[in-house]
């Protein structure tokens, strides 16, 4: 647009608005990945339930998450009589997006039963995850206990007693919230974070062959949760891992009385304020085993690795929200006579911003997939989901920090105003690199399950079975350089986070050049390439004078106007 046709603004005009914009309709790459990950009568089926996500998370449920966020949960320890009350208080905008989420939706169900969303079968995890993606671009507080629901029932169903399992999986899976049971898993005590081995928290057996649990749990989200998986050591058990066991806690006892355990108090946290965290004191609480005694952290770590995707998934999302107001401030804010998106520095960075946030959208779809032929018994499946799970959690997360900062920079000093959404996006981001494994234990957990699964090499053969399919400029020769640094970084484990990262971007880049094959779409190619330069070749591909971003800048598309 020439300059001469552009007014000057000023007042309420010159500061650009989304809200009310579809956040499905203003992505529409987003509706052609789904085409292409999910079967064509299945992403039929459920493209009007995805439109109007869409226009909820930019609107009704971005208005609700706002609020909630403003108005955190309230303990109540006791009644007004004095007795133990044990009670948590949401807000009524929190309670309205739980039924959003766990009744209309199903998000915490629809991979476990036939039925929801009117699918005559459970649906797969691309479904569940491109669901919860947008989902979370207006609320993340909440996808915390949707997904450990979700990743509770599915550990259950795995690993408990048939009986448990038959006790409790209605409850889990139902969509009317009056009978709905939301999962949660305690497993963070003050001395025993990472260092799961450290866990302190007692069990001793009790005759009618429950047990019983005893000891503090520091960081417990979804505080009041109806079913929680504990880790604790089993009296008498060895210390380390080895002695560690998986439980099944109960709110409620079967007689409907209260549990044996208090919460404390109540975290005040930097991000997800909606959501309840808290410490939880275990006086003797009834609790039943699942699985086999001392094998607690292989079966939670099933929950985790679940959680992990999740996080992923919601870092994701967050990327994707941040880069959508950022588009729509760029193409409507006007300074020194251009609108923003006419400015070369601002067209830099918001490349930038686009780049990482496709890579990380590549990531879900890719490991959504492979956990699907995981599930199904597809031999190297389940390898190559032990790999890619932990490389997403580990670098999407990190991104969505600079990602969500980059997006509050662009709106200016409007970005900083906690009635935007920038500042919500900034707090939340930081949270997924903490929970379920800090950025350091997720890398070394990458190498791990390379020593332990022959994750590498499954990793290794689903690049070249992209690439077989669209070959990529460089990463032939990329592919065993990058492989002998997560070999060295074996020997030598301060190379994790470097080899962790250098995984991550191979396989992105090989990722988005296979969409872009089967999509007939230059625009994601040219962001493969990206990838490679920019983050594996020693060079910088945003120069002035690199052809992709050029051509990528050119194709900064207007939410607004989709």
């Amino acid at each position: 647009m020439d300059v001469a046709e552009i007014s000057p603004v000023s007042g309420a005009q010159a500061v650009p608005d989304s809200r009310g914009l579809n956040l499905v309709r203003a992505d529409p790459a987003l509706r052609a990945l789904a085409r292409l990950y999910l079967p064509a009568d299945l992403a039929a089926h459920l493209e009007p339930q995805l439109d109007r996500l869409g226009a909820l998370a930019g609107g009704r449920l971005d208005a609700l998450a706002a609020t909630a966020d403003r108005n955190p949960p309230v303990l109540h320890p006791r009644d007004r009589t004095g007795a133990d009350e044990q009670r948590i208080e949401t807000h009524p905008a929190y309670q309205a997006m739980e039924h959003l989420a766990f009744a209309e939706f199903g998000l915490a169900a629809l991979s476990h039963r036939a039925g929801v969303l009117g699918w005559p079968a459970p649906l797969p995890p691309v479904a569940k995850y491109l669901l919860t993606f947008v989902f979370v671009q207006a609320e993340f507080g909440l996808m915390c206990p949707v997904s450990m629901t979700d990743s509770l029932t599915r550990t259950l169903r795995k690993f408990a007693d048939p009986a448990l399992v038959a006790r409790y999986l209605p409850g889990l899976t139902s969509q009317d919230l009056d009978s709905l049971l939301q999962g949660a898993m305690f497993m963070t005590e003050q001395g025993a974070g990472s260092d799961v081995g450290a866990t302190a928290v007692r069990a001793a057996p009790a005759a009618d062959g429950t047990w019983r649990l005893f000891g503090d749990k520091w960081f417990c989200s979804n505080a009041d949760a109806d079913l929680a998986m504990v880790l604790a050591r089993a009296d008498g058990a060895p210390a380390g891992l080895r002695g560690v066991s998986l439980f099944l806690l109960p709110r409620r006892l079967p007689d409907g009385s209260a549990n044996a355990y208090r919460i404390v108090r109540l975290k005040d946290k930097l991000g997800t304020r909606s959501m309840a965290s808290g410490e939880i004191r275990l006086e003797g609480a009834l609790a039943y085993l699942v699985g086999d005694p001392g094998a607690g952290f292989r079966q939670m770590a099933d929950m985790i690795n679940n959680s992990r995707l999740s996080n992923g998934v919601r870092a994701a999302g967050l990327m994707r929200r941040a880069l959508t107001e950022a588009l729509f401030v760029a193409h409507r804010r006007v300074a020194f006579g251009k609108r923003l998106i006419e400015l070369p520095l601002m067209r830099r960075q918001l490349v930038k911003m686009l780049v990482a946030t496709e890579q990380a959208r590549s990531m879900m779809f890719q490991a959504a997939e492979a956990l699907r032929r995981a599930d199904a018994g597809e031999p190297g499946a389940y390898a190559l989901t032990r790999i890619l799970t932990p490389l997403f959690k580990f670098r999407a997360c990190r991104d969505a920090r600079r990602v969500t900062g980059d997006g509050m920079e662009v709106r200016g000093g409007a970005g900083y105003i906690e009635e935007w959404p920038e500042p919500r996006l900034v707090r939340d981001a930081h949270l997924g690199s903490i929970w379920e494994g800090t950025s350091n234990i997720v890398a070394l957990d990458v190498l791990r399950a390379a020593r332990r699964e022959g994750a590498l090499e499954a990793l290794a053969a689903h690049v070249r079975a992209l690439a077989a399919d669209a070959p990529l400029p460089d990463a032939d020769a990329l592919l065993p350089r990058v492989l002998h640094l997560a070999d060295a970084a074996q020997a030598d484990p301060a190379l994790a986070r470097q080899a962790a990262s250098a995984l991550y971007h191979l396989a992105t880049a090989s990722a988005l050049a296979w969409e872009a094959a089967r999509l007939s779409d230059p625009f994601r190619a040219a962001i493969a390439r990206l990838v490679l330069r920019h983050r594996l070749l020693p060079r910088d591909p945003l120069d002035p004078a690199d052809p992709d971003a050029g051509a990528l800048a050119a194709l900064l598309p207007d939410p607004g106007a989709i």
